[in-house]
């Protein structure tokens, strides 16, 4: 199972919002670099990135950040918000990011999506950020009348490496992941389509995790984010790190 703390980066700080409400954002004493690295210390394998300043934007914004990050750390690196482009797209693989993140720009645009998934080969991750089964876009500022799930079938045979299947009812109340519905939407594809899902949104304790990790044996799920749990100190990185497994 992979665990991805998350980092969120607003005007060069780490913050964390509230249902994706930008005007619900708590903001956290430690830098994004130094919290990586203590990440990275902690032993940690992968890191979960948003520049919310580019998801609002539409262009990346902190991209000198992101590259002291991957210069300073050994971690896997995924990170979405704003990007739009393939020079957005090759300027961070080229830098050392593992997988680029694309949402608004993959729903909006499936031939997009489906090109920089032949030239960015086991590079690309979709973020399906739902409410109601509905995909929001920009920020989860626009809701839409998609459904995830419709979305799901036009993409299962372009290559997409992973997903991120975010509740955003859920994400920053620490009220438990949304396990059935995200689990339904992981078991849409047949077992040889399947692209790995990773559960975003509300863990809340070490419970949680642990319930994941009895899906990824079989690989039902790829893993989890981890966001505002481990900042409020609700869950300690210690705990997490031991549950670890398959690398």
């Amino acid at each position: 199972m992979k665990i991805f703390p998350a980092i969120d980066i607003k005007g060069g700080k780490c913050v964390r919002l509230l249902k994706g409400n930008f005007d619900k954002s708590t903001e956290y004493k430690k830098s994004p670099i130094d919290q990586a690295k203590e990440f990275s210390d902690s032993g940690f394998r992968d890191l979960h990135i948003v520049d919310l300043d580019g998801a609002l934007k539409g262009e990346p914004v902190n991209g000198e950040l992101i590259e002291e990050i991957c210069k300073l750390t050994k971690i896997r690196i995924q990170i979405g918000g704003g990007i739009r482009s393939i020079d957005h797209i090759k300027k961070l693989i080229d830098i050392g990011v593992d997988r680029v993140v694309i949402g608004t720009m993959a729903v909006e645009d499936t031939k997009f999506l489906e090109n920089i998934c032949s030239k960015f080969k086991n590079k690309i991750a979709v973020a399906l950020d739902v409410r109601n089964g509905f995909i929001a876009l920009r920020g989860w500022k626009e809701q839409t009348k998609i459904l995830a799930s419709d979305f799901l079938m036009k993409i299962k045979n372009i290559g997409v490496s992973r997903i991120i299947y975010t509740d955003i009812e859920r994400d920053g109340t620490l009220t438990r992941p949304n396990l059935p519905e995200t689990l339904k939407f992981a078991k849409l594809l047949n077992y040889n389509e399947r692209i790995p899902v990773v559960v975003s949104g509300g863990v809340g304790s070490i419970n949680d995790i642990v319930a994941i990790k009895k899906l990824t044996q079989p690989p039902e799920l790829e893993g989890v984010i981890v966001g505002k749990a481990m900042y409020d100190g609700t869950l300690s990185d210690h705990n997490i790190v031991n549950l670890l497994v398959d690398y």
